[in-house]
């Protein structure tokens, strides 16, 4: 039976960020037009605020829910865990109850991260989702307690919840503070001629599973329709692809050449060095496959960052 009928009333937490502004964008354009009606919450909104959340809920009477706010910078929360913890724990368990308490039947999506895989051995890639979780950081920490905290609510209160992990994702209009998107950045300011021929960069031997943000969307959408629920899925694209390729690809579609510094500010200590996923239990549950070509999806960062510094 399709889940997501035309006209269904979703409401989306964390509209603000990267992804939720992409949401918006790209929806209007995409298989799923028509298919939903985002429910936007009120300005000023803090999911750690359970009233207001109880408040917005009781008045939206979504028919399901995309949970995408978070607090999800890394070094961020080793700064400040315990509001790390506030944010995606408590702010889940606010929302939870909110629903709970205005009668909530729908489907609930939860965005989790892959992150809560930790260290993963390069002889256990690509990771499935039945690989036992080992968080290394206040943040992966937060998001496993806060799907395993929707999963109870699956288990004990029969809430039709399903949980997206998603791999590493990116496009334009991504915070610098990420590695692409840095990238991007700087390379357009020496495009622009506003910085020197210079790239300071941290370990580019590493490789990631890195995806558009536009495929990530289609996969939540897909998984609305088709996902099982209490189910953890892997939303990623199955390539991995080393930092150093990724990076020269990104110069050359500029038409840059700089000098690449490795800078030890910018290294990570036990980072890990390799990390692919396995999407094939979210293939073979909505049928979902990535379209967007890597190569485009780095052009139009280049783009977008050529764009925002040259109206500065």
């Amino acid at each position: 039976m399709n889940r997501l009928r035309p006209g269904s009333r979703i409401l989306l937490t964390g509209h603000g960020g990267f992804v939720g502004q992409a949401l918006l964008r790209w929806f209007p354009h995409s298989r799923w037009a028509g298919r939903a009606e985002w429910l936007l919450a009120p300005p000023g909104l803090d999911v750690r605020d359970g009233a207001a959340l109880r408040a917005w809920v009781d008045d939206a009477r979504p028919d399901h829910v995309l949970h995408l706010a978070a607090q999800s910078f890394v070094p961020a929360a080793f700064r400040d865990p315990a509001g790390t913890l506030a944010v995606n724990v408590g702010g889940t368990l606010n929302l939870l109850q909110a629903l709970s308490g205005a009668g909530f039947q729908g489907r609930f999506l939860y965005v989790s991260s892959a992150d809560v895989y930790g260290a993963v051995p390069v002889l256990a890639m690509p990771v499935a989702e039945d690989r036992l979780p080992e968080p290394r950081n206040p943040y992966a920490v937060s998001k496993l307690a806060a799907e395993t905290l929707c999963r109870q609510w699956h288990f004990s209160e029969g809430l039709d919840v399903f949980v997206a992990r998603p791999f590493n994702h990116t496009g334009a209009g991504q915070d610098d503070r990420f590695v692409l998107s840095s990238f991007a950045r700087r390379i357009a300011r020496i495009a622009a001629g506003l910085q020197e021929l210079l790239l300071e960069v941290g370990n580019l031997d590493v490789t990631r599973d890195f995806s558009d943000v536009r495929d990530i969307l289609d996969a939540y959408l897909a998984l609305f329709d088709a996902g099982k629920p209490g189910e953890v899925y892997n939303v990623c694209s199955g390539v991995e692809r080393r930092l150093s390729d990724v990076l020269q690809g990104m110069l050359t579609t500029a038409g840059v050449q700089a000098r690449i510094v490795t800078a030890t500010a910018r290294l990570r200590p036990n980072e890990q060095v390799r990390m692919v996923g396995d999407n094939q239990k979210l293939r073979a549950d909505t049928g979902w496959r990535p379209q967007c070509q890597f190569e485009e999806t780095l052009a139009a960062m280049l783009a977008w960052w050529r764009e925002k510094e040259n109206m500065q």
